[in-house]
């Protein structure tokens, strides 16, 4: 066998070897069969999620402006309009992250084939990567971060800031990025004003940490209830889940829960709600 033979032996060797090494390419998930996807960092794939976990969107008490803003907007872009980006902004349990998958599922029952795609806050580097593969397609997609939030030196916020309004492509327009979380600002305020006591020019720093939440045009902010519409949550409940007692016998139990709580939200009311239906037998 002559030396040339010889070396394209090995070199079919190696090239098989290598082949076999190689991990298999990653199928795509069809983007348009299922109602939503969790984005997979680390097979760059998306995950189908047949069935969203949603409570309808009636359900939710003391929040109708909020529900208001965020299903308008949502209704223009599922029509095919323009719609501005959302920050969902606020304390903890009062309902951001469930107005959202309830106006999706509300949207879907209408006849609108939006497609819902959730991101970690880890991931956000790969957003070019998800925007480019749904962008692709040609249905609506909402891309959801839950409890978005950055803490010091975490720099991924540039490139959120990069994906959603800037770059020569710009934002598809098949795509818009909701976003829920506990600072309006999206950034703790001793981040902001750490940049600001540094910086060579200390209003430019504070401006660019700001300018992020900027690229929200659409801002709404969610609070804790006050206790009538506390309990109207749990009457509507009890009313909705056909749980068999009466709001009179269960009004003073209701308020205690939420003082044990700390607080009188929404996500409080359907605790105790849980609870209740436990201890009646009723399915939730």
């Amino acid at each position: 066998m002559s030396s040339n033979d010889t070396t394209d032996a090995l070199l079919a060797r190696v090239a098989e070897a290598l082949e076999r090494l190689a991990p298999a390419p990653v199928e795509q998930a069809d983007l348009n069969q299922h109602e939503g996807y969790i984005w997979d960092s680390e097979k760059q794939a998306f995950r189908p999620v047949p069935s969203i976990h949603r409570l309808p969107l009636d359900s939710l008490q003391g929040i109708d402006q909020q529900k208001t803003l965020l299903l308008e907007n949502t209704m223009n872009f599922a029509r095919g309009l323009r719609a501005n980006n959302a920050l969902l902004w606020g304390a903890r349990g009062t309902g951001k992250s469930s107005v959202l998958k309830a106006v999706h599922g509300h949207l879907l029952e209408s006849g609108y084939n939006v497609g819902l795609v959730e991101i970690q806050r880890e991931d956000l580097n790969d957003l070019p990567e998800v925007m480019t593969l749904l962008a692709q397609t040609d249905r609506p997609f909402i891309i959801f971060c839950d409890d978005l939030a950055f803490e010091q030196y975490d720099i991924s916020y540039k490139s959120l800031k990069a994906v959603l309004e800037g770059g020569l492509a710009g934002r598809p327009a098949n795509i818009v990025f909701y976003a829920t979380s506990n600072r309006r600002h999206l950034m703790p305020r001793q981040m902001i004003e750490n940049e600001r006591g540094t910086a060579i020019n200390p209003s430019e720093a504070a401006e660019e940490k700001i300018s992020l939440s900027d690229r929200f045009g659409l801002w709404i902010g969610f609070h804790s209830v006050d206790q009538d519409t506390y309990l109207a949550m749990i009457d509507w409940y009890v009313g909705y889940y056909k749980i068999p007692v009466s709001f009179e016998e269960i009004r003073q139990e209701a308020l205690t829960w939420a003082m044990g709580r700390g607080n009188r939200s929404g996500r409080t009311a359907f605790q105790y709600i849980l609870n209740l239906a436990m201890q009646h037998g009723v399915k939730i």
